[in-house]
C-alpha cells in the first residue's frame, strides 16, 4: 500500500461516528484548556487519560486505542490555540508557548482590533494544522523505515539525546532541569526489575511492585501543583477583559499575515522536530524573524499583526511536528508528548518504528485526524471567540473544585489504590515548592516515561558486547545522537560563560 492509501484508510477511521465525537471533544476540552490560564496542554492532556478509559470502555482494544489518542491529540493542538484567548484578551497567557502573542495581540485588543487579533490566531492555528499534517504525511514512514535499522546501543543513546536536549531548554537553569531529570530517573527504577525480577526500592509496599503510575506523578505535580499554587498565592485574574466588536479580519489584515502565518507554520514545524525544543522556542523564533523582515520593525510590541499570525501559527505547527518523533521514533520531543507517549504505553501499544507496521490504523487515523480536528477549530472558534471570553472569567473557587476532583477520582479510576491519591497529594505540594523555586517539571515527568526503556535497551546493548560500553562509541549512528546531546548542553553552557566574561570586560 502507498502512502495516499493508508491516509485514506486512517481518514475513513478518523470520519467514523465516535471518532469525530471524539475529534470534537478534544479540540473543545483543549482549547478551554489553552483558555484557562495555569492549566496547560501537559495539565490537560493528563487529567484526560484516565477519563479516556471509561469513554472507550466496550470498544476493541484497538479502537479504543484509537479513539483515545485522537481524543489526547485534539486536546494537545486545541490547548495550542486556545492559550492565544487570554494573552489577546487579557494579557494572561493560558500557556507557556502563547507568551510571545501577549506583546501585540493584547495591544490590538486595546485599539479594539481584538476580534480581527483573535480571527487571525484561528486562521493561522488551521494553516500551521495543514502544514504539520503535510509533514506528518511525507516524513513519518520514511523516518520509520529507517528507525527499524536502529539496534539497543541505538536507541539507548536517542533517548539520552532526548531527556539532554529536554533538559538544556526547560527552565533558566540547567542544573536544575538536569537535577529533575535524573530525579525522574531514579522514579523510575522503583519496582520489580524486569531482568532480575528483584524489588528495588518497594519497602515492601505491594502497590509499589508494578512501580510509579506516570498518570499520578504527572497529575499531581502539573494539575494539583498550580491548584496549591492558586490556593497559597491566591492568583486571580485581575485584568481587565478587552472587549469584542468586530471579529472577521480586514482584507489589509489578512494580507499582512500571509506571509508571517506560510513562515511561522513552515519553521515551527521544523522546530516541533527537534527533541526539546517545542512550541515555546518556535513561537519565539518566529516572532524574531517576523521583526526582522518587517519593513517597519517598530509597530512590533504596539499592535503589529504579524506579531500575532507569525507566532500563533509557528506553536500550533511545532504541536504538529512534535508528533513526528513521537510516532516514528518513540522520543517525544516535549512535555506533553512525554505524557501522550504515556497514554500509549497505557494501552499496550509502543510508539516507535514498528507503530507504523503493526498497527497502522491507529497511526495513520491520528494523522488523518489532526486535519479534521483543525477545521473543526477553525468553525468552532471563529463564531465563539466571544464565548470563549466568558471563559476567562470562571471565578477559582469553581475551577479549583473541579480540577481537584477530575484529578482524584481519574488517578483512583486506574488503580483503585489509596496509595496513589496519597501520591498526588504528595506529588502536588512537591510540584508546588518545585515550581516556585525555578525547578521544571517536564524533565522530571520525561526521565519517569523513558527510564525503563532506557535502560532496557542498556542492558541489551551489554548484553550484545560482553559488558564493553565502547558499543555506544564504535556504531556510528549511536556516537552521532550522543555527540548531538553533548554539544546540545554544552553550548548554551559555553555562550553564557563567554557573555559574563564580555560582562566582567566591559564593568571593568
Amino acid at each position: 500500500m502507498t502512502t495516499m492509501d493508508f491516509l485514506i484508510n486512517g481518514l475513513s477511521t478518523a470520519m467514523q461516528w465516535h471518532n469525530l465525537i471524539f475529534v470534537f471533544l478534544g479540540v473543545l476540552i483543549g482549547t478551554c484548556v489553552g483558555v484557562l490560564p495555569g492549566i496547560g496542554p501537559m495539565s490537560g492532556v493528563a487529567l484526560l487519560i484516565p477519563i479516556t478509559g471509561t469513554l472507550t470502555a466496550g470498544m476493541s482494544a484497538e479502537a479504543s486505542a484509537t479513539s483515545s489518542i485522537i481524543l489526547l491529540a485534539g486536546v494537545y493542538y486545541g490547548a495550542m490555540y486556545g492559550g492565544s484567548t487570554t494573552s489577546i484578551l487579557l494579557n494572561t497567557p493560558g500557556e507557556s508557548s502563547s507568551v510571545v502573542t501577549a506583546l501585540d495581540g493584547y495591544q490590538m485588543a486595546k485599539q479594539g482590533r481584538a476580534g480581527a487579533a483573535l480571527s487571525i490566531a484561528a486562521i493561522g492555528s488551521f494553516a500551521a494544522g495543514v502544514v504539520a499534517l503535510l509533514g506528518l504525511i511525507f516524513l513519518a514512514q520514511p523516518l520509520s523505515a529507517v528507525a527499524i535499522t536502529f539496534g539497543p546501543a541505538e536507541y539507548f543513546s536517542l533517548m539520552v539525546l532526548g531527556l539532554l536536549a529536554i533538559s538544556g531548554l526547560a527552565g533558566k537553569s540547567m542544573t536544575k532541569s538536569l537535577i529533575m531529570t535524573a530525579a525522574g530517573l531514579l522514579l523510575a527504577t522503583i519496582g520489580i526489575d524486569n531482568v532480575s525480577g528483584v524489588a528495588r526500592f518497594t519497602y515492601n509496599i505491594p502497590e509499589l511492585y508494578q512501580g510509579l503510575e506516570f498518570l499520578t506523578i504527572a497529575v499531581g505535580m502539573f494539575a494539583l501543583g498550580e491548584v496549591f499554587k492558586t490556593i497559597l498565592e491566591r492568583e486571580s485574574n485581575d485584568g481587565e477583559v478587552a472587549k469584542i466588536s468586530r471579529i472577521i479580519p480586514t482584507k489589509q489584515d489578512l494580507k499582512d499575515s500571509a506571509a508571517p502565518i506560510a513562515r511561522g507554520s513552515i519553521l515551527g514545524f521544523f522546530i516541533g522536530l527537534l527533541p526539546g525544543a517545542g512550541a515555546i522556542l518556535a513561537s519565539f523564533f518566529s516572532y524574531i524573524m517576523e521583526k526582522k523582515l518587517s519593513k517597519n520593525p517598530s509597530k512590533f510590541g504596539k499592535g503589529a499583526i504579524a506579531g500575532v499570525a507569525g507566532p500563533e501559527s509557528a506553536n500550533n505547527a511545532a504541536a504538529g511536528g512534535a508528533m513526528i518523533p513521537l510516532l516514528t521514533l518513540g522520543i517525544p520531543s516535549s512535555g506533553t508528548t512525554a505524557i501522550m507517549m504515556g497514554a500509549f504505553i497505557m494501552y499496550n501499544i509502543t510508539p516507535g518504528p514498528l507503530l507504523f507496521t503493526d498497527h497502522p490504523q491507529l497511526a495513520w487515523g491520528v494523522i488523518a485526524s489532526m486535519f479534521v480536528g483543525n477545521l473543526m477549530l477553525l468553525v468552532l472558534n471563529m463564531p465563539m471567540v466571544k464565548l470563549f471570553a466568558k471563559v476567562i472569567e470562571t471565578p477559582a473557587k469553581y475551577l479549583i473544585p473541579l480540577i481537584i476532583t477530575f484529578s482524584v477520582f481519574g488517578v483512583y479510576a486506574v488503580q483503585y489504590s489509596i496509595l496513589d491519591l496519597m501520591l498526588i497529594m504528595g506529588f502536588g505540594v512537591a510540584g508546588y515548592f518545585l515550581s516556585k523555586h525555578d525547578f521544571p517539571i517536564a524533565p522530571m515527568v520525561l526521565g519517569l516515561i523513558l527510564g525503563p526503556m532506557m535502560e532496557n535497551n542498556m542492558r541489551r546493548a551489554l548484553t550484545i558486547s560482553n559488558s564493553d560500553f565502547m558499543i555506544f562509541l564504535q556504531k556510528p549512528i549511536s556516537l552521532a545522537f550522543l555527540l548531538i546531546g553533548l554539544l546540545w548542553v554544552t553550548i548554551p553552557l559555553i555562550l553564557r560563560m563567554r557573555g559574563k566574561k564580555v560582562l566582567i570586560n566591559e564593568e571593568g
